[in-house]
This record gives C-alpha cells, structure tokens and sequence, in this order.
C-alpha cells in the first residue's frame, strides 16, 4: 500500500521548516549544533504545540524518520550555504513552503479529531506559526507572526480556504491539498511584493504621547 499525499505533505514541510530553521541560524552564525537545534525547533515547534492541545502523543517522540530528516536537512543546508549567499530570499521560499505545508497538517488533525472546522483553522494556525515563532525568540528576534509581514493572517486564509473547498467543491482531497497550499505560499509572496500590512489601530507617535 503506497502512503497517500499528506504523508509527503508531513516530510516536505518537515524539510522545509528545518531548511527554514537553519538558514535562519546560519544569519545570526551559530556553529553546526545550534544551526541543529533551530532546525529541530522549527520543525516541530508548532506540531509539538498542537499535539499538547489535543492530549495525543507529541508526533516526533514516535518519529524517527522526522529527526532523522530534521538532522540530515539541517546537515545539507550547511553544506549547501557554501554554494547559496542570498539568505534573506532562501529563508522566505523556505518558511513559506513551510507553512502551508503544516497549516494543512494542523487542519487535518483537528478535523479528524473531530473537532469544529473553527478548531481546525487554529490547530493550523499554531502548527504552522508556532515554530517560528520559537525560533525567532531563540535568535532574539521579534517573530514574524508579531510583525508587519502578513504571516498568521496567510495560515487563518488558508485554513478556512482548504475547509470550504473540503465541504463545498467535488474536488479530490489532494488536489484540494495542493490548492490550499499554493494559495497559502502566493497570499505571503504577493504580501512581501507589494507590502501588504494589516492595519494598525494606534498613531505613529503613540510612544511619544507615552
């Protein structure tokens, strides 16, 4: 029996989030163990997360093939940064693949466990940010999620995008796979051409009021 589409959709977000991990790493130049380390954590940062919140067992504890790709991936990536320079642009194609790949996983666990869609959207959302947003703190940086860059905004979008097409088209459940995550990773591409901001509710000069 050949393992279906979200079992690939598991192993290339898992890649994605630790090539997202260690690049990130290698910017603030952390030796090889801790370029391992970030990639670990933002691989399973956000799954751990959910996991915890639906009182199953934490998904990698029972994974070796995900450690083992975490590890690997993170070892490639150093490899790989003699070769690529640009960072910056590596690291977005990288995050963003990761999280579509993981707000689908997210969604479907909350959905399987039976929960409502609205559940669903947030076990998505956490799976696919929560990551992130430990490995940003770990680098000292504010993260992502908590910035001007339409991040979380791209997950809820495409959770509730994946939940409509699951429930209202007769599309296939890969092709609906497929769609949801090309329309997570083109909502934050478009966001960061042309700076797409969610509204902010205070003045500019609010700190100098203070």
């Amino acid at each position: 029996m050949y393992p279906d589409f979200a079992f690939f959709i598991e192993i290339f977000g898992t890649i994605a989030f630790a090539m997202s991990g260690s690049f990130a790493a290698m910017q603030k130049r952390f030796d090889p163990f801790g370029v391992i380390i970030i990639a670990f954590v933002t691989s399973v940062g956000g799954g751990t997360v959910r996991d915890l919140l639906l009182d199953v067992p934490v998904f990698w504890m029972h994974d070796l093939l995900s450690v083992s790709l975490i590890f690997f991936t993170a070892v490639f990536t150093m490899i790989f940064k003699l070769i690529e320079k640009k960072f910056t642009v590596t690291l977005f194609i990288f995050d963003s693949l990761g999280l579509g790949l993981f707000t689908i996983i997210g969604v479907q666990k909350g959905l399987n466990a039976d929960l409502h869609p609205l559940i669903g959207v947030v076990l998505g959302t956490i799976t696919g940010c929560f990551g992130g947003i430990i490995r940003d703190i770990l680098l000292n940086r504010i993260p992502l999620i908590f910035r001007k860059e339409i991040y979380a905004t791209a997950a809820i979008l495409g959770g509730t995008f994946y939940i409509l097409l699951k429930n209202y088209s007769s599309l296939s459940e890969t092709l609906i796979q497929i769609i949801t995550i090309v329309f997570i990773v083109s909502i934050r591409t478009l966001a960061v051409k042309y700076h797409w901001q969610i509204p902010k509710f205070y003045r500019n000069n609010f700190d100098a009021e203070m």
